[in-house]
């Protein structure tokens, strides 16, 4: 099947399953493409955040007597500080991977990538890089946020042996 027309398909069945649900009845089947999603653990951005609320906390010495700062304003920070580590924390990177798409979340929001914007793809002992056409290179890592590394690789070579996009296997 075309993907114009499988595009044409998707439409119709997001407007029948719209309709069917507002009459109350079931969906006619599963109108998404797959998505093989591999997320990871941000742990990196929340310890330095934490490290800085106790060098900030350190440095004020609020218990001391010659704390000049309104005790409430240096709280409410360290508090703020607190709830941005969390929200790293729970918000969890990842790399989602269709039939025609690469997806991922930057600090400046979602980014996708299709496959003429794919230069080459290359696995490395740690890391996964996915080098654009256009702008910036995605890396993923083990280290820095404990993706899944061996079933990415394996996903990834399915997608680029589809869309036959370069791939490359580095070893030490």
């Amino acid at each position: 099947m075309s993907r114009s027309w499988e595009r044409m398909v998707l439409k119709n069945s997001k407007n029948i399953n719209k309709r069917r649900k507002k009459e109350g009845k079931k969906s006619l089947g599963p109108n998404a493409p797959q998505v093989d999603r591999f997320e990871g653990r941000n742990y990196v951005v929340p310890s330095l955040l934490f490290m800085l609320i106790l060098l900030y906390i350190t440095l004020a010495q609020p218990w001391s007597d010659n704390f000049t700062q309104d005790i409430t304003l240096f709280w409410v920070t360290i508090g703020c500080y607190v709830i941005l580590g969390v929200f790293y924390y729970f918000r969890r990177p990842y790399l989602a991977v269709t039939r025609d798409t690469l997806e991922t979340r930057k600090f400046s929001g979602y980014k996708i990538l299709r496959p003429t914007q794919i230069r080459k793809i290359t696995i490395m002992p740690g890391y996964v890089l996915v080098e654009s056409v256009k702008g910036a290179n995605w890396v993923f890592s083990r280290l820095m946020n404990r993706y899944p590394l061996e079933r990415m690789a394996e996903r990834l070579k399915v997608f680029a042996e589809l869309h036959q996009i370069d791939w490359e296997v580095k070893v030490k």
